[in-house]
């Protein structure tokens, strides 16, 4: 029977091997934890495919002291908690922004301006073609990836790529003006 000890004294020297046994063997139950702790499978699986790296590429220095699949369960845990943190910090630092741009008062020229720039926006938006203008306020304003926006419509990324370039030609043409 392989101990737990021999399977980090293998991997530490390096055999492949037993290190793809392992993560075949953990995948995905380490994958199935992080979605319970998330609620979110791409990130579930991103973070337990970067243990997994760390794990190889750190091999040598890794010091296992407790069972392995412990040792596992617990870096998904503590990996998926400052996953958490950090979004939240970023949520925090985007509210700030948000709280100062709504605090800042525009002067009355900038304001006008602002409006021109945001009503030519709009018509720019209007002569677009249904799918295109879609894909683009989806890009823009939703902050969509493009294979998310692919995604969502069923069509493909470079669908996506081909509206997304006629829209951005149509908005250089007509704010160069």
């Amino acid at each position: 029977m392989v101990t737990d000890r021999d399977i980090i004294r293998r991997i530490r020297n390096g055999d492949i091997n037993q290190f793809e046994n392992l993560f075949h063997s953990s995948y995905n139950a380490l994958v199935n934890y992080a979605r319970t702790i998330l609620k979110d499978t791409d990130t579930s699986e991103e973070i337990v495919q970067e243990l997994f790296y760390v794990l190889w590429r750190d091999r040598k220095k890794i010091m296992i002291n407790s069972s392995l699949n412990g040792y596992l369960f617990r870096s998904v845990y503590n990996r998926c908690m400052h996953f958490i943190d950090h979004k939240k910090i970023v949520l925090k630092h985007e509210n700030e922004i948000k709280g100062s741009e709504q605090k800042s008062y525009l002067d009355p020229v900038d304001e006008i301006n602002y409006t021109d720039l945001h009503e030519k926006v709009a018509r720019i938006i209007e002569k677009l073609p249904e799918r295109c203008a879609r894909i683009f306020c989806m890009s823009r304003f939703e902050g969509l990836k493009y294979t998310e926006i692919a995604e969502q419509l069923s069509i493909s990324v470079k669908t996506v790529e081909a509206n997304m370039g006629k829209a951005l030609k149509e908005f250089r043409k007509e704010l160069s003006v």
